[in-house]
């Protein structure tokens, strides 16, 4: 079994209260996502960050994302600063080795190359983390599926706006045959 690591959308954008497209959830995500990326890294399994990044222009903003994007100050574009940035945390202290994919909707497959590098890295088994389970986390658990790759969600590395959305959604992932880990159990699993 060959695992990859994929980091979704863990950005200034979607962690800071600041930011219009805050994710209630994702920033108390963050040092367990740090703990699994640098494990992952012990373990030489590779670290792909799939990240979101908008035009200024605001032309490949979902259009039901598109009025909060516009009227709260454009993040997550190339060059915005601070609170609303392109940025992933300081904590994931990024290195030369890992991957960075943009991706233009919720699935980090949609129209990026992520299969591609996955089978050139002969992986069949995704380890999923990130932000949001609803959105980002569940489309990219089931295009993974469906492009036959094996799937392990993180849950306590993932974050949704309630503890409600979250339990479902999980729930719903496990249900079509994801399995569920928490980052101690996954962590333990790659130190063996």
């Amino acid at each position: 079994m060959k695992q990859a690591l994929i980091v979704i959308d863990m950005q200034n954008g979607f962690l800071n209260p600041e930011s219009p497209l805050c994710i209630r959830g994702a920033r108390a995500t963050v040092p367990a996502c740090a703990r699994v990326i640098a494990a992952c890294r012990r373990a030489d399994v590779p670290v792909i960050f799939v990240n979101r990044a908008y035009r200024a222009d605001g032309s490949d903003v979902e259009h039901t994302r598109y009025q909060v994007w516009a009227e709260g100050g454009r993040p997550l574009t190339p060059g915005s600063t601070g609170p609303i940035s392109v940025e992933n945390p300081p904590e994931f202290a990024r290195t030369p080795a890992d991957y960075e994919i943009i991706k233009p909707r919720y699935s980090a497959f949609f129209q990026t190359a992520l299969d591609l590098l996955l089978r050139r890295l002969g992986v069949d088994t995704v380890l999923l983390t990130g932000t949001t389970t609803p959105n980002c986390i569940r489309t990219t658990c089931y295009d993974a599926i469906s492009l036959d790759y094996r799937v392990v969600v993180v849950e306590d590395c993932c974050s949704s706006n309630t503890e409600e959305i979250q339990r479902a959604n999980m729930l719903d992932m496990a249900n079509v045959g994801a399995l569920i880990r928490s980052s101690e159990q996954l962590i333990e699993e790659l130190e063996r």
